[in-house]
């Protein structure tokens, strides 16, 4: 029986209705790769969406109105939710909810309305020709997205899946790899996969020079590192040298105790006032691919210097909002946690930001003068937290022997939001 109320992205709309929505995955190999349910539902349906080469796979079984997305490609469904209550058929790529339309769909039509046929992604049978085991692969789409989402992955030995938009991205990828130490790295570019035209071919990335390739393809690579290569450590607190920066950014000593202090939890928004080379931004993104960051960031070389970072570290999402706080708080989203790491002793910033902080924020702010010091110590006295002192010392030449030299003592306030 249909539920009294379905929730569709965290939202209570009307009453569910009995499903009419069908959801089919479909490969290369067209209808011969569906199952009975699969088939009727197509057969069945009065209109019929896909992409124009998914509606041309199932065209022998469309009885129905076939038709194809709208360009530019309309992400709220709007001609597929206006046909709620009648019999409707999406036709997508092997498995319509990894990586694909049917996450799409779901954010506007109720589950309870669907049902789902899906065939095997893209992923899985890139492992299945390989002989991969898929829970050890790093599946990623770049599929309308930066190449550059791929740099945190890569790693010595690694095996990584990759879908991409188009026949150009290999030789992209190729050439990223190249660049970055990872030229020896096995690539086996598996194209138009399930159907009559699959081709597997491999080749070197330092030497890639594969041409004639199908728009349909997969890029799978077995990572090798060379010595100097550009490998980005799990760990928080990433060497300062893999950074652009102009001496003005957090250290890696105190950037991991900050990014402690921080604790990104799923799915959260961090704004980084201050943000300098944008390290503790990028960090955050780092951490899980479903956290965001704003940088804040008066200074416009510096603003941009933190952009060319956050493709350099595979997070290119990072947001950088050049200009003074307060004031560029304005229409920005509330955030779950927030750094200040430079201008917090300006007029306004603090309580700035202690104003936006959603209830249960984190706040956490460093300070190295004495007079932010100052605003931290009276920010504690009114509000509570925890202060801590952070002091950092260094091994140096002194003569021919070596001696400590200590950097700038760092006194850390940080706060969470009643």
């Amino acid at each position: 029986m249909a539920s009294e109320y379905a929730v569709i992205g965290g939202v209570s709309t009307e009453k569910a209705i009995p499903p009419w929505l069908s959801i089919v995955g479909i490969g290369e190999n067209g209808l011969a790769g569906l199952g009975e349910d699969a088939r009727y539902a197509i057969e069945n349906a009065e209109f019929v969406f896909g992409g124009k080469r998914h509606l041309m796979l199932a065209t022998d079984a469309i009885k129905g109105e076939a038709r194809p997305w709208p360009v530019p490609f309309d992400v709220e469904m709007a001609d597929v939710v206006a046909l709620r209550g009648r019999k409707v058929c999406v036709v997508a790529s092997g498995d319509p909810f990894f990586y694909g339309v049917g996450v799409t769909l779901l954010r506007h039509v109720a589950t309870e309305e669907t049902i789902s046929h899906p065939a095997p992604s893209a992923f899985s049978l890139a492992a299945s020709r390989l002989g991969w085991a898929l829970q050890d692969v790093e599946c990623v789409s770049l599929h309308g997205r930066s190449i550059d989402l791929i740099r945190p992955h890569l790693h010595s030995a690694a095996k990584l899946i990759v879908l991409t938009s188009d026949e150009k991205a290999p030789a992209l990828l190729a050439a990223l790899l190249a660049e970055t130490g990872f030229g020896r790295s096995d690539i086996i570019l598996l194209e138009a996969l399930g159907g009559p035209r699959e081709k597997v071919r491999r080749c070197n990335a330092s030497a890639f020079s594969l041409d004639d390739i199908d728009p349909l393809n997969v890029v799978a690579i077995h990572v090798v590192a060379d010595e100097k290569a550009r490998i980005l450590p799990y760990t928080q607190g990433l060497d300062d040298a893999l950074f652009e920066h102009d001496g003005q950014m957090t250290k890696r000593e105190i950037r991991a105790v900050t990014l402690s202090s921080l604790a990104p939890r799923h799915g959260e928004l961090l704004w980084d006032i201050g943000a300098g080379s944008g390290s503790i931004g990028i960090e955050w993104m780092l951490a899980h691919p479903s956290l965001r960051a704003i940088d804040i960031e008066q200074h416009s070389e510096r603003a941009e210097r933190a952009k060319r970072n956050a493709v350099a570290f595979g997070v290119p999402g990072l947001e950088v909002v050049i200009g003074a706080a307060p004031k560029a708080f304005d229409g920005l989203p509330a955030p779950d946690a927030i750094f200040i790491g430079g201008g917090g002793s300006e007029d306004g910033v603090l309580d700035g930001a202690i104003a936006a902080l959603k209830p249960g924020g984190r706040l956490v702010a460093n300070a190295v003068t004495l007079e932010m010091e100052a605003v931290l110590l009276a920010a504690q006295a009114r509000l509570g937290g925890s202060l801590i002192r952070l002091e950092v010392a260094r091994s140096s030449p002194v003569g021919s022997m070596q001696g400590w030299r200590p950097a700038m003592p760092v006194t850390q306030w940080a706060w969470i939001k009643p």
